[in-house]
């Protein structure tokens, strides 16, 4: 199996190189959608926590901590993206980082902790916006952010505001809210 690779743009580890295993269907979030991202995010994310569900490469949540959040949780199911996700965390000396092998799905129904930014990048095959918006809910603060990319524009989910979108080649970006 081939080693992919993708570029951490900002923060303390700026530069670095992550590496993950080429998997079907494992899509690291390009560098410019990531950059605008973090722009909207605030390039800053000192004293936030931070779960990446789907995390994949990593790219996000690794850019997160990175970007100084106080915990990122990265969640992912596949063992082998999961023990790489792992060897980055250390290679980095992210001590604020845990990588979860789980079902991204199975942890939002039996986790109970709640995050100030969520990440979902889930595999296009599987995307469920409304659905996933809805589990993802009750892990955010109220002030709290959710990132959610599609195969297709997101219109409007029940209870979540659309701050931002972006399409950027075949990722549908969307920064959400919930409503109060």
């Amino acid at each position: 199996m081939r080693a992919q690779q993708v570029r951490i743009i900002g923060g303390l580890h700026r530069s670095r190189l992550i590496r993950f295993p080429d998997k079907p269907g494992l899509r690291p979030t390009p560098d410019r959608v990531r950059e605008t991202l973090f722009n909207w995010l605030g390039q800053d994310l000192a004293g936030r926590h931070v779960l990446d569900l789907f995390a994949g490469s990593g790219a996000l949540g690794l850019e997160a901590a990175s970007r100084g959040a106080s915990t990122v949780v990265l969640v992912e199911r596949d063992g082998a993206v999961a023990e790489s996700l792992r060897e980055n965390v250390r290679a980095l000396s992210l001590a604020t980082a845990q990588v979860v092998r789980m079902d991204a799905l199975e942890f939002l129904r039996t986790d109970q902790r709640v995050f100030d930014v969520v990440f979902a990048d889930p595999p296009y095959a599987d995307a469920d916006p409304p659905g996933l918006a809805a589990k993802i809910s009750s892990h955010l603060s109220p002030e709290g952010l959710a990132y959610l990319e599609a195969p297709s524009p997101i219109a409007d989910l029940a209870g979540w505001h659309v701050l931002r979108r972006l399409k950027a080649g075949n990722v549908h970006a969307h920064l959400l809210q919930k409503t109060p």
